[in-house]
């Protein structure tokens, strides 16, 4: 699959025309067979599209992301178009006046809309398993899950039918999908790039962030989002590794990697991560239900039944309850900021595992069997709760099932990420190998 940048130059060349760009993709959109394309826009696509081919006509620059193919996560507005959220009980919503911040952003940038993309139904869960629009497949393993919430995003990348994709990521539904389908993501810090016209899920934790198949196509996307490059720092990062519960339920293979990145790393524990954990539940929950009490109240058989039992429950939880995980937010970021404060990323791993099956959604957690749909979440939530800018990095494993890490930075230190990732790829620990049947597809 070409890059995004690639697709840009060429384009802007004069090489290819947006137009056969467009079409490409939204005939790759069409055929999908991971159950990730909700909805293939090929209207909207082929007017945007012309009107890139008319300003390179007139001597114009449409700019870095000319003619370049992408879709969005199903809770994007996009302008004229119900915005589901990945729920059936959405699909006769009102359409949207406007498209998202982030839609506007990436098109006055020259990208092109090609269509909308699966995802748990309103966001809650790590499987996209979504009782409406069905469960998103995995491209590496088509018997296995693809990860959520944002997994119709990170599936529609890793099958090459676009070179990039939005998702969202509360508690870790962008770093878990990028992490099992072998992609490069990003959670950016709190507040940094727009979360206007985006359903909502917990907005104590809502993010959005870009999937792409190149370090160097999501660091482009990631300028255009936040109206600004980023650059990667000009001194090497300090490096530490997360120990405690983050090397617990990994993979040995994240953890050698970890342990392989900088030899002799500070092993960092961070304090009360279970707690944490425990509160960041609350908050969502609480966050979640008391956003769709009303909705529940008068069409409760609308909804996924899994999503719907959650859903009340967090709109039972005491009000109490919920000031008192977020009185502890407040208190445990502001020890883990002063903890980390010597250090520029720190390493854990992503998700827990590889993939699960799709007939045996489960994953092993303390020794323990226990659902995939909650628990693939178990080290990216934690990180959530503080807020720091994170980057999903793809473990380099050719031939196997995608794993990958989390490389964690501070607040306004985004450029150690960059440099690290980029020395990481130079030296073969990470990478993006896409599937077997993208790779056929490329060589017919």
């Amino acid at each position: 699959m070409r890059t995004a940048r690639d697709i840009a130059a060429a384009v802007r060349a004069g090489q290819v025309t947006a137009a056969q760009v467009a079409e490409r993709a939204l005939a790759a959109l069409a055929a999908d067979r991971h159950v990730a394309v909700t909805r293939v826009l090929a209207e909207r696509a082929m007017a945007e599209a012309a009107a890139v081919d008319a300003r390179l006509a007139r001597g114009e620059d449409p700019g870095p992301l000319a003619g370049v193919p992408y879709a969005v996560k199903d809770l994007f507005d996009v302008a004229g178009l119900p915005t589901t959220a990945g729920s059936a009980s959405r699909t006769g919503a009102a359409p949207a006046r406007a498209d998202a911040a982030a839609i506007r952003r990436l098109n006055a940038a020259g990208a092109v809309l090609c269509g909308t993309l699966n995802m748990d139904e309103f966001a809650y869960g790590f499987a996209t398993v979504n009782a409406a629009f069905g469960t998103t497949r995995n491209p590496h393993d088509t018997a296995r899950l693809a990860g959520g919430s944002s997994g119709g995003s990170a599936a529609a990348v890793a099958a090459g039918l676009v070179p990039l994709a939005l998702g969202s990521d509360t508690n870790g539904s962008v770093r878990v999908p990028a992490s099992l389908c072998g992609l490069y993501g990003l959670r950016p810090a709190r507040g940094e790039l727009p979360l206007a016209g985006t359903f909502p899920f917990a907005e104590s934790f809502d993010e959005i962030g870009p999937f792409a198949a190149s370090l160097d196509d999501l660091v482009l996307a990631w300028g255009v989002l936040r109206g600004e490059a980023v650059s990667p720092s000009e001194d090497a990062p300090r490096v530490a590794r997360l120990g405690g519960r983050f090397r617990e339920n990994a993979d040995p293979a994240q953890l050698a990697a970890i342990d392989m990145i900088v030899p002799g790393a500070p092993l960092v524990e961070l304090p009360d991560i279970r707690r944490a954990r425990s509160a960041a539940f609350v908050i969502t929950a609480y966050e979640g239900g008391h956003l769709h009490r009303d909705a529940l109240a008068r069409h409760p058989m609308a909804y996924d039944p899994a999503v719907r039992d959650r859903l009340i429950a967090g709109a039972l939880l005491p009000d109490a309850l919920y000031e008192k995980a977020q009185a502890f937010r407040a208190d445990y970021r502001a020890r883990i900021e002063a903890l980390v404060a010597g250090f520029d990323v720190l390493l854990a791993p992503s998700a827990p595992c590889a993939a699960p099956l799709i007939a045996e959604p489960q994953i092993m957690i303390d020794g323990a069997l226990s659902p995939a749909r909650a628990d693939l979440g178990i080290h990216t939530q934690p990180i959530t709760f503080t807020g720091l800018p994170v980057l999903a990095v793809p473990l380099r494993r050719p031939g196997q099932l995608p794993l990958g890490l989390q490389l964690i930075g501070k607040p306004g230190g985004e450029g150690a990420l960059l440099r690290l990732a980029a020395e990481l790829e130079d030296r073969g620990i990470t990478g993006v190998t896409m599937p077997e049947s993208v790779l056929a597809g490329e060589m017919t």
